[in-house]
């Protein structure tokens, strides 16, 4: 038990809502609700928050791509975000959008107070313009050769290479993302944060012990190099917040998004009557904690705590930074089918044996971690299935059979259980170092001696001989009772598991329990808690994924105009009198083939009923094996004029629907349709 509770806030870096989340998100977001969880367990009083990265050009370029708002875009895409957390468990308190009436207002305060003490520059500067598009560029709309590496192909403010940062205009060969244009230099006034009036205060921030050591040591190389100041602005037309006292100027996406934090909190605080100056005033008591990825150390350990000491607020306790996930060794593919995004994953596998594989390999340290597939199953399987559930399942039986679901009154082996209890301290430790690796393994050892104790008592021997009788009910009620003491110890990592464990005992499990055994207690029968992983699930998940990315690129390649010697123009709108004209009738497919010579069309021989037609159609795109469409039915235009082409007479039209490309599918028609009958 904590000597004291604690007061912590406890944020993920924010998504950016412009994509679903996948795997490697899931990473940062496991390990951060892990700490949570113990943190709760030991009775802190912990608040864990999160929202979407609403901002900038790409979502704003997306949006009009979609033919939607921007608005509407992220409302969308935070639904989607809160429904993936959700699936795996992640006890968010408060999940908000840095396009919030929260966010605007304390990002418009902290840059006015920032202004006021002098940490606000303003200067005309160069910036790249795209003059195909007319807008100037943001730092990730421009790629190119890093000046630092020369690596190619890396984005305008940061190499990933050699990591790096610096200007767009740096940038050797540099070329427009958005079209693919090589980028002006054009003027415009922007706003910049001082960051190098900061330089003393980080230095000795970073000593504080607030940093892993990885990014103190990378901080060094920052200051060697020297601090720069910091572009916070951005021209018009931009997705974002409007920076006060300008007509077309926006603050960046990045000088907004840590405030988010702070906005979410807020809201937060607005809804539950806590108090936000209790977490961010300066000589602050409550401990800050941010969990983020490797590749946003800059921003997290340079700008967001100046930015913080220039408003003369609390800075972070600390910041856990962790590496990327790779699967079978190398970065996540989408052609491999490895991209696998959250959703794909919880259509076919429970979120507990995700959780349970990443805290098996997480440790405090910035490395990346390799989800193996094949290890993925056979882990699970070993571990989850085979020691830790089948240790309750091995037992629970007789005591429901024999004992009418009631544990002994007496622990059978005091010593082995003091010893189980007696790792709480080393586990607690490993827990709150964020050793979950640790974690599970000193548990897996604890498992492998329970279930040696059941192997060496035997109590399906011992439930033969009816003089054994209190025995077996002594044998079993210990082994459950050890499942007890593990289904606390894992309960961060795997809750859901460990919910259902809590019902068949009729026991929440906490910390402050370790340490009373159930004695004399009704447990109920036992149902199971979690079942076998087989090869094929995975499969179908990366095969999932591999449909997905193939349906992606179909819809991302410009679809091609139709020419006159290829398929029949067809006008934008037409009146009811003009629908009524067509005479819709249901032909059976007799023969379909694709025609070399055409990149999107397919050749059919309809059975009409009373005769047959040769159609070609252009949805090549959408059926790489025509002959499977042979023997359907499909809805034909009958009087549509007949038409010559370069292949061969087509007389009607095929309907399909879809947005073109691979996304075109024949309408579907009942099977017992008669060929020739006309479509009411």
């Amino acid at each position: 038990m904590a000597n004291s509770a604690r007061n912590i806030l406890v944020t993920c870096a924010l998504p950016y809502a412009n994509g679903a989340i996948h795997l490697g998100h899931l990473l940062e977001h496991i390990q951060a609700d892990i700490w949570v969880r113990f943190q709760r367990m030991r009775g802190h009083d912990v608040h864990f928050i999160c929202a979407d990265d609403a901002h900038g050009t790409p979502i704003m370029l997306n949006a009009d791509k979609l033919g939607i708002t921007p608005e509407e875009l992220i409302a969308r895409s935070k639904a989607d975000h809160v429904a993936d957390f959700e699936g795996f468990n992640i006890s968010y308190d408060n999940y908000h959008s840095t396009h919030s009436p929260e966010n605007e207002q304390l990002t418009a305060q902290m840059y006015k107070k920032l202004r006021a003490n002098g940490f606000i520059k303003s200067r005309i500067i160069s910036q790249l313009f795209d003059p195909e598009k007319g807008m100037f560029l943001p730092d990730r709309f421009v790629k190119g050769t890093c000046p630092k590496c020369k690596a190619e192909d890396q984005y305008g403010d940061n190499c990933e290479v050699c990591s790096s940062t610096y200007s767009p205009t740096e940038l050797i060969n540099p070329r427009s993302v958005v079209s693919g244009a090589t980028p002006v230099l054009k003027e415009s006034e922007h706003f910049f944060f001082d960051l190098p009036a900061f330089e003393n205060m980080l230095k000795e921030w970073t000593k504080s012990g607030s940093l892993q050591p990885e990014i103190a040591n990378k901080m060094q190389e920052w200051f060697e190099s020297g601090l720069q100041q910091w572009d916070i602005s951005r021209d018009a037309p931009y997705f974002g917040f409007k920076i006060p006292d300008t007509e077309d100027k926006y603050f960046y996406v990045w000088l907004d998004a840590p405030i988010g934090y702070m906005a979410s909190f807020k809201n937060l605080c607005d809804k539950n009557g806590l108090n936000f100056d209790d977490f961010w005033k300066k000589d602050s008591a409550a401990e800050l904690y941010h969990f983020i990825g490797k590749d946003i150390v800059y921003f997290h350990s340079l700008f967001w705590p100046a930015m913080l000491e220039g408003c003369d607020l609390r800075k972070p306790t600390n910041v856990f930074a962790h590496g990327y996930v790779t699967v079978n060794g190398v970065k996540m593919s989408k052609s491999r089918g490895t991209f696998i995004q959250a959703a794909t994953y919880l259509r076919h596998l429970a979120p507990e044996y995700l959780r349970y594989y990443y805290a098996a390999k997480l440790n405090n340290r910035i490395e990346d971690l390799d989800l193996n597939l094949e290890d993925f199953v056979q882990r699970l399987n070993a571990d989850v299935v085979n020691k830790f559930v089948n240790l309750a399942s091995r037992s629970a039986s007789f005591i429901t059979k024999r004992f009418d679901g009631k544990l002994a009154a007496q622990v059978d082996d005091i010593e082995l259980f003091n010893e189980f209890i007696g790792k709480a301290t080393q586990i607690a430790a490993y827990y709150e170092e964020r050793e979950f690796g640790k974690v599970v393994r000193e548990v897996m050892q604890l498992a492998d001696k329970a279930n040696k104790y059941i192997d060496d008592k035997a109590p399906w021997v011992i439930a033969k001989d009816e003089i054994r009788h209190a025995e077996l009910q002594d044998v079993c009620s210990m082994a459950l009772n050890l499942f007890r003491v593990l289904s606390i110890y894992l309960k961060p990592i795997i809750p859901q598991i460990i919910e259902r464990a809590e019902a068949f005992l009729q026991d929440e499990l906490t910390w402050e329990k370790l340490a009373n055994p159930l004695l004399n207690h009704q447990i109920l029968p036992f149902k199971a808690l979690a079942q076998r992983l087989e090869a094929k699930q995975i499969e179908a998940i990366v095969n999932e994924t591999k449909e997905q990315f193939a349906q992606m690129q179909a819809a991302q390649q410009k679809v091609e105009t139709p020419s006159t010697s290829d398929v029949e123009p067809i006008a934008e709108t037409i009146s009811i009198d003009d629908f009524a004209k067509l005479d819709l009738r249901v032909a059976k497919v007799i023969k379909c083939e694709a025609v070399p010579e055409a990149n999107k069309l397919l050749r059919f021989e309809l059975d009409l009923g009373d005769h047959t037609r040769q159609v070609f159609s252009g949805i090549k795109a959408a059926y790489s094996k025509p002959e499977e469409l042979e023997g359907r039915f499909v809805i034909v235009i009958a009087n549509l004029a007949p038409r010559k082409m370069k292949f061969g007479l087509s007389e009607g039209m095929i309907l399909s629907a879809g947005t073109g490309g691979a996304d075109l599918f024949l309408l579907d028609v009942d099977q017992g349709a008669k060929a020739g009958m006309q479509v009411k």
